[in-house]
């Protein structure tokens, strides 16, 4: 129990609210709200264990780096807590797993399943050779709504490609923010990352430009599937959270950092969430 603690610890387990609600999202607009507990079961499993692979994968390949990090030297792999052997173990477990789950929806879900953990973990090695890294780990976590619809229909509709892309654009203006903090450290490691290549201010007119690209194909998606009044709802409550994340980073004060990112993130996903539900039940 105490490898596991430690493991999920490293993982940031708390982050999986992140990008699980736009899963849910993506299976209730496909179904009309008529998914099953059975799907929404297998769908949890599903996005637990590849976003646990992916994280996991994150820091195994990373330790070296991490551990000349001042910010990272003292999480769980640097410090030698969890061994190498040990987390590769937790890899292939969560991959077997992530397997299985796609495998209780259908054939093609089932088939596209590696491709779909080379998405999650090729992102990992994309800072050694391009400052687009924050482009591609948007990519990768906005194929979760387009795979839910798939899993939930069979097929993959409009409507699915705008949600993926909004959460591709929300993910990656949030993680130039995060990036911020690593920018010394990463140049002096020769990584790449937009920070890195534009500087602090360049950087979040980027992270802006790609929030209002995302709050654009949000719209969209509600145009779409028809959305009514409790979607645009939860739309201007995610439009104001994303101001305030912008607010808070406009001052360039890295300290209001963590709240802009892990808060109102947090936030965004599960007010959207909650009134796309609300949209559909009634």
């Amino acid at each position: 129990m105490r490898k596991v603690k430690l493991f999920l610890k490293m993982i940031d387990f708390h982050e999986s609210i992140f990008a699980l609600p736009f899963a849910y999202i993506s299976a209730l607009l496909a179904t009309g709200g008529q998914m099953t507990w059975s799907q929404a079961a297998w769908l949890l499993v599903a996005m637990v264990s590849g976003r646990s692979l992916a994280m996991a994968f994150n820091r195994m390949i990373d330790v070296e780096f991490d551990a000349r990090n001042p910010r990272t030297a003292d999480h769980i792999m640097p410090k030698g807590l969890l061994s190498k052997k040990e987390v590769t173990g937790a890899i292939i477990l969560c991959a077997i797993i992530f397997v299985i789950a796609a495998a209780q929806f259908n054939l093609l879900t089932l088939m596209l399943s590696p491709v779909a953990i080379f998405i999650m973990t090729f992102y990992s090695f994309t800072k050694r050779f391009t400052w687009a890294t924050h482009l591609i780990l948007g990519v990768a976590l906005g194929q979760v709504p387009i795979a839910a619809w798939l899993a939930l229909t069979g097929g993959v509709e409009m409507p699915a490609w705008l949600l993926g892309a909004a959460v591709a654009c929300w993910v990656a203006g949030f993680d130039i923010i995060f990036a911020l903090q690593d920018m010394e450290a990463d140049a002096k490691e020769g990584l790449y990352s937009i920070p890195v290549r534009f500087g602090l201010e360049k950087s979040l007119w980027w992270s802006r430009g790609l929030h209002l690209l995302a709050l654009v194909f949000f719209a969209l998606t509600g145009y779409a599937v028809g959305a009514d009044f409790f979607y645009w709802i939860g739309f201007a409550l995610v439009a104001i959270l994303l101001a305030v994340e912008q607010g808070a980073m406009a001052t360039l004060d890295l300290s209001r950092l963590n709240f802009a990112y892990f808060k109102v993130n947090g936030f965004i996903s599960i007010a959207f969430f909650v009134f796309t539900w609300l949209s559909l039940v009634f």
